[in-house]
């Protein structure tokens, strides 16, 4: 699940972050469409199941800027082939997408084009929006032209040469987006493929939690499997193993707490995927929630975890971490995750127990221990406590042996982790 974010870009380009919902799309006047409704009361309806969707579909996380104009974009999403931009989608005939129909719309959401045919670049997550219907995608439209205007200029990206060359994409293409929408599977139950719609579709899920190739497509074989988030540096975590973020052997409660106010008996959110409950996640219906898990919960489980991407750290050199590690982890952690590593779940996560801190990948318990962070505020959890960062405190050394420490007590089958790897993440970017 993922944030802006998420994102995969062009024709050899990056994937995903969390996070990214971006409705690179735009409309003009739903009243050309004989199914969408005449009458005042049923258009205030259809404005409003259509906000309900833009929420599903995380739209203004990729189109606001911190501090902006909501739908405005000119966020930037750095990749290593230059930066992307996203383009103002308020209802502006100038510089939004005042003058586009909804046909224009829903092109760009199923076939990622924009209004005048060009194709869009894939941090627009039109290979999982092609899913939605087009019922859906015209109460998306009827919001998207209810909102503000915003006389806002898009920005222009800036793809060094021959990314900036849209015509790329027609490869990227052939290779790796297939459009239709969703149809649903008649031997599973209305819950499962309500839930599987708005994984695979709206939700974009994907994107984050399955790992990309050389070319920047999706490996298809590994769908769900986990990735490493491009220069956001934050892992997105298996969905399919239970020694990461499987949740075969999770509840179905545990599941829905998570998603819906970013905390749980069995840990909390951080990083982009907390943007997705802040901003997405926790506006769901408790019905939606649930079939979502339902979903989750059915995705077929591997014995297996994705391949470490990890420096290796010797044994030797885990055993002398391990006991610096115990005494930074009781004169600044105990307190708050207990000295059992039990925690005082909800507001203190445990740690003993906790897929996310022994996964083969330690990049996001390293970046908590270094940046620190606040899961989501919800209306489930208005007030959430709060990780303090200690980069400033705790040297490469003694975050390497603090981690190492928590990854491998309590029961706990982690790997040890080096200061080299937090030395490389020290100065990764904390959004």
């Amino acid at each position: 699940m993922k944030r802006k974010s998420l994102f995969a870009l062009s024709a050899v380009v990056v994937a995903a972050v969390a996070a990214a919902a971006a409705l690179w799309s735009g409309g003009d006047n739903l009243h050309s469409r004989g199914a969408v409704a005449a009458q005042p009361t049923d258009q205030a309806e259809l404005i409003k199941r259509g906000e309900y969707l833009a929420r599903a579909g995380d739209c203004i996380a990729c189109h606001t800027v911190r501090g902006g104009q909501t739908f405005a974009g000119g966020l930037p999403m750095l990749t290593p082939f230059g930066t992307l931009f996203t383009p103002n989608i308020t209802p502006d005939d100038q510089n939004g997408i005042g003058k586009w129909s909804s046909d224009d719309f829903y092109r760009s959401l199923h076939n990622g084009r924009s209004k005048d045919g060009s194709l869009l670049y894939p941090a627009m997550p039109f290979t999982a929006y092609t899913k939605v219907t087009r019922a859906d995608s015209d109460a998306i439209y009827a919001y998207m032209r209810s909102v503000p205007p915003v006389n806002v200029p898009s920005r222009p990206h800036e793809l060094r040469f021959p990314f900036n060359n849209r015509n790329l994409l027609i490869g990227w293409r052939t290779l790796f987006f297939r459009e239709g929408e969703f149809k649903a599977d008649p031997t599973k139950s209305v819950e499962w493929n309500r839930g599987a719609y708005l994984i695979e579709g709206l939700g974009h899920c994907s994107m984050c939690h399955t790992s990309i190739n050389a070319m920047g497509g999706p490996v298809s074989s590994a769908a769900f499997g986990g990735g490493l988030i491009p220069l956001q540096n934050w892992y997105a975590p298996s969905l399919t193993s239970n020694k990461e973020a499987g949740l075969g052997d999770w509840d179905n409660k545990d599941i829905a707490d998570l998603l819906k106010t970013g905390v749980s008996q069995r840990g909390a959110v951080f990083g982009p995927m907390a943007e997705v409950v802040h901003n997405s996640m926790q506006y769901m219906s408790d019905a939606d929630i649930g079939a979502m898990t339902v979903y989750l919960k059915s995705i077929p489980q591997k014995k297996e975890a994705p391949e470490s991407m990890q420096f290796e750290t010797s044994a030797q050199f885990g055993t002398e971490l391990l006991s610096q590690g115990k005494k930074i982890f009781t004169e600044n952690c105990a307190k708050c995750h207990a000295e059992n590593g039990l925690g005082k779940p909800p507001s203190y996560p445990p740690l003993a127990n906790n897929q996310s801190i022994q996964m083969p990948s330690a990049v996001n318990p390293i970046r908590m221990t270094l940046n620190g962070g606040y899961p989501p505020s919800t209306d489930g959890n208005p007030r959430p406590y709060g990780m303090p960062p200690f980069a400033q405190a705790l040297s490469d050394t003694e975050v390497a042996a603090v981690v190492t420490y928590i990854r491998m007590s309590w029961g706990n089958h982690g790997t040890p982790v080096s200061p080299q790897q937090v030395s490389n993440l020290r100065s990764a970017p904390l959004d």
